[in-house]
């Protein structure tokens, strides 16, 4: 165990995984009460155009590394798509499911053509599609180390501000909040955490990571700052379990995470459900039990002897 743990590889994958697991779930907490959920979906599909397009661009550089540019592309195209969803959810130009369809089928088609072009093939695609953590560069580390800062600097820093856009934006506005520019910092932290989460679950995936820990989060508590926390560490716990059991089973590590995301909200949720049937019968039998006080205190003679 020692030998793995000091193995260059599986420091990488655990720490980009550390990374990607506390900061996915910080956007997907306000994705989620903006019930935007599929943003990251819309995101990804753009990213992964970008990433075809640097794929392109290196090939037309003739770089030794064909996918050099692949990231900064893809960070490039997220953010840019960001800014367009964002522009036009906010001027009304067409309700966001017809925005996302756009972005889902422009972007991944547009990923197909470029890719196409650059003289690669769908499989040079796979490992940001599904990603491709156990190829994660020193590089890919500290990039993602990047990101991830911006996002617990932005995300954190200004969680005052952005949730009470998130909640009520009349109300923000009347405060004197920048609304509009609040607004379009959740959707650019959408775009970056699709870049810096690429390499662990994918562009397909990434919207699970983003949304399933706060799903499971909100079984547990009402709270905005308890949902957020508890969603952080359960993003953590999914990425490092994952990645973990990969090391030991020939498993795809992004999609692997995704299910187990998928199982504990399963678990919580009967739970849950468990504890408010009790709950409910427990109160059905209170009231009845106050019921019939209420009618022998009423009626002290009732089923008295003759």
């Amino acid at each position: 165990m020692i030998d793995l743990i000091t193995d260059p590889l599986v420091q990488r994958m655990l720490l980009v995984s550390l990374m990607v697991g506390a900061t996915a779930p910080i956007v997907g907490t306000y994705l989620v009460h903006r019930r935007m959920s599929l943003l990251g979906d819309g995101i990804g599909h753009v990213a992964l155009a970008g990433v075809a397009a640097g794929w392109l661009a290196g090939s037309a550089a003739d770089l030794a590394q064909v996918d050099a540019l692949a990231i900064p592309g893809a960070i490039v195209f997220a953010v840019a798509g960001a800014v367009v969803i964002e522009r036009m959810r906010a001027r009304g130009v067409a309700a966001a499911d017809v925005i996302m369809a756009i972005m889902f089928y422009g972007g991944i088609a547009s990923g197909v053509l470029l890719i196409s072009a650059a003289g690669g093939s769908n499989a040079n695609l796979m490992g940001y599609l599904f990603g491709s953590i156990s190829t994660a560069s020193w590089t890919d580390v500290w990039v993602t180390v990047g990101l991830a800062g911006v996002i617990l600097v932005i995300g954190l820093g200004l969680r005052a501000s952005l949730f009470a856009v998130t909640h009520d934006q009349e109300f923000a506005h009347s405060t004197g909040l920048p609304v509009a520019a609040l607004n379009m910092a959740v959707a650019i932290l959408a775009a970056i955490t699709v870049t810096a989460a690429m390499r662990v679950v994918g562009v397909l995936l990434v919207s699970g990571l983003m949304i399933l820990p706060v799903a499971i989060a909100q079984l547990i508590t009402r709270s905005f700052t308890r949902t957020m926390t508890i969603a952080m560490v359960t993003g953590v716990v999914l990425c490092l379990a994952g990645v973990g059991i990969t090391l030991f089973y020939n498993l795809q590590p992004g999609a692997l995470i995704v299910v187990l995301g998928v199982i504990v909200y399963t678990v919580v949720a009967s739970g849950a459900g468990l504890r408010k049937r009790r709950r409910r019968l427990r109160d059905e039998a209170g009231h009845a039990g106050h019921d019939e006080s209420h009618r022998e205190h009423q009626h002290p003679t009732l089923g008295a002897p003759a």
